[in-house]
């Protein structure tokens, strides 16, 4: 054990030796654990790694992500190299792990601003599906996958799953009092969010996840890539024998960056209220290396373009109404049929990082306006997109849905509406104002072909 002057771990200095590695430079802090920068105190060449330290002493979470690092082997996790005690003179004894360093940025991050060809995605989300079917292989579940613990590599363009400190393995020692179950309540299962709706009733029982809610957890996060935000939230209701999760209520909104109908269709599966029809991590993995591997022309744009926001891009405007809609049907997404999307009024900035093990995602959505890489909408001779809030016309466009509405769609002056989630007016784009909301008009999609066409 290493004797140091009274210091916390959160907060170590430039040049302190914890063990055989000195500190070079605090990268992160969280919950549980600071990461820092660190070089082999021993060594002629200073090759970096990064050296996560408890912030609480004798911290048991430390000793479960060792042991769950040490069995995984894999390029897409990364390499545990070395743990061991730090000791504060007076206080405490601190655990610590070095893992190898991974020189990128979060998922999320990477994809904002650049072009994303529908290969390109298909790849990055498969190998982040290697990675977890690694993990569930030794019988481990990462229990926090998500955008922000994707580091895409900038040397070679390859994907990391970082922070194993939410990880768990078969036989384990429970380290928590639930609820709730440690992760990210974005990303969690319908029946995790069920068992912690249960659990105000009957405290009873530990919710044990198992690798169908990584899968869950990895058809968010590729959700999110592709449409900007994250999929209706899960909701439950009361009955007598204790909670059910209700259906999906659609959101009105199109996807923001290429994508196919197997793929719409694979992150529906992922999706599945039903755990056992979301496919294993490596079904899934399969499934995108095949999409990663389909030539997709028209998908693929110049880099450093500038982005522009929602579906505006060249071939947007180019997708076939049926490819469109059955995109839309298969992430329950409400087609909207008109000349141009409206924008998103909601944007990330991602951080230029070079790792961040311990950054925990703050719930903000919306990358419709950094996804896509496009070429900027090319505005015909004498039309011009509206930037002030128009009030709905008093009658329906022609071919516009009429009443009956079903929900969530209202019924508004004869015609069926649909409101754009949260964004407040002025409206803009296509979407017009009632009652203080941003709507948008409902078209129906193309009635399927009757015979084979000759």
């Amino acid at each position: 054990m290493n004797t140091s002057p009274p210091m916390g771990p959160e907060a170590l200095p430039v040049g302190l030796e914890v063990g055989p590695w000195r500190v070079v430079s605090l990268c992160g802090r969280g919950t549980y654990g600071a990461v820092y920068r660190v070089v082999n105190a021993q060594a002629e060449e200073g090759e970096a790694y990064a050296l996560k330290m408890a912030v609480h002493p004798w911290d048991p979470r430390f000793e479960r992500e060792v042991e769950l690092l040490r069995r995984v082997e894999h390029p897409g996790v990364p390499r545990l190299r070395d743990w061991g005690e730090w000791q504060v003179r007076g206080g405490g004894v601190f655990p610590y792990l070095v893992m190898e360093w991974v020189e990128g940025e979060p998922l999320y991050a990477w994809a904002q601003g650049r072009s994303v060809p529908l290969e390109e995605m298909g790849r990055v989300l498969a190998e982040v599906a290697r990675a977890l079917e690694a993990v569930h292989a030794v019988e481990g579940v990462h229990r926090d996958v998500k955008g922000d613990n994707v580091l895409v590599r900038r040397g070679d363009g390859r994907t990391v799953l970082v922070d194993f400190g939410s990880g768990n393995y078969r036989g384990a020692r429970p380290l928590t009092h639930q609820p709730p179950p440690p992760g990210t309540y974005e990303y969690q299962s319908p029946e995790s969010v069920r068992f912690q709706w249960q659990s105000l009733r009957q405290r009873e029982g530990r919710f044990e996840a198992g690798p169908e809610e990584d899968v869950y957890a990895l058809g968010v996060t590729a959700y999110r890539l592709v449409t900007g935000r994250y999929p209706p939230e899960v909701e439950v209701e009361k009955t007598e024998g204790g909670y059910r999760v209700l259906p999906r209520v659609p959101v009105a909104f199109e996807p923001v960056a290429p994508v196919s109908p197997e793929l719409a269709a694979l992150i529906q599966q992922m999706l599945s209220e039903e755990p056992s029809e979301r496919g294993s991590a490596a079904e899934v993995a399969q499934a995108l290396e095949a999409i990663a591997k389909v030539p997709n022309p028209e998908a693929k744009q110049e880099r450093g373009t500038p982005a522009v926001s929602g579906m505006r891009s060249a071939r947007a405007r180019r997708w076939a109404p049926w490819a469109v809609a059955a995109v839309s049907a298969a992430l329950a997404i409400p087609v909207v049929w008109m000349r141009q999307p409206a924008p998103s009024e909601e944007e990330e900035s991602g951080r230029e990082q070079a790792h961040m093990y311990e950054e925990r995602d703050a719930g903000t959505v919306g990358l419709a306006d950094s996804v896509m890489d496009s070429p900027a909408d090319e505005t015909p001779p004498g039309e011009t997109s509206p930037r002030v809030s128009l009030d709905i016309p008093r009658q329906p466009f022609p071919g516009q849905r009429q009443p009956p509405c079903e929900k969530p769609l209202v019924s508004i002056n004869g015609g069926c509406w649909v409101r754009t989630g949260d964004v407040m007016p002025p409206c803009g784009g296509n979407s017009y104002e009632w009652k203080k909301g941003c709507y948008l008009p409902m078209f129906p999609p193309p009635r399927p072909q009757t015979s084979h066409p000759k």
